[in-house]
């Protein structure tokens, strides 16, 4: 089965909940198949490294996840309107795979969460775009036809799959967010699995 990676950074849950939401939808396309990833923390003291395996939840990524994966979910918290710091400085770390072509051609797209409705989730998505245009690799949103994205009073765009998580940080997704989830995972294994026919 061809895997898609779904690769995200999470401090209060809500986007591992929509990484989950994101990979339930990649799974429901023939023959794909979702690899959950996450991404360590950073800190301003760089001595300190983070344990090999998180507590809970999906293991890190390696860098051979984005060699062998179809298509690649990056999911970020937003901080003051863009990704947070562990995306950044890992997508900071793939010169090599830039120069190599590792992501040319692969379907990409991007899912975010944010305190408030207007908190930058629509700058953070396409911040997080950007990276992936400069590995070649071939953008996904989410279109209009997907009802949910015509009707959500919380989050979702068609720029990527999002969360409102408020004030007291709530990682529960409403119906409509999680319907935009698995739209968006199941686009990227639809067009990765038309683009290797």
């Amino acid at each position: 089965m061809a895997e898609i990676l779904v690769l995200y950074y999470s401090r209060g849950g809500s986007v591992a909940r929509l990484a989950r939401q994101i990979a339930r939808g990649v799974g429901e396309v023939e023959g794909m198949q979702a690899r959950l990833r996450t991404l360590p923390p950073v800190a301003p003291v760089t001595e300190i490294a983070a344990p090999p395996e998180p507590e809970d939840g999906a293991p890190y990524v390696e860098k051979r996840d984005l060699a062998e994966c179809a298509g690649l979910l990056l999911g970020s918290p937003t901080r003051f309107g863009n990704m947070a710091a562990p995306v950044k400085h890992f997508l900071d770390t793939l010169g090599a795979e830039w120069a190599s072509g590792t992501l040319v051609g692969k379907p990409a797209a991007a899912f975010t969460s944010t305190a408030t409705m207007h908190g930058g989730q629509e700058s953070t998505l396409l911040t997080m775009l950007v990276p992936l245009l400069h590995h070649g690799c071939v953008i996904a949103g989410i279109p209009f036809t997907e009802s949910a994205l015509n009707t959500t009073r919380s989050g979702g765009t068609p720029y990527g799959a999002s969360h409102v998580a408020g004030v007291r940080d709530d990682p529960e997704l409403s119906d409509d967010e999680a319907a935009l989830a698995r739209a968006l995972g199941r686009r990227v294994a639809q067009l990765a699995r038309r683009l290797d026919a």
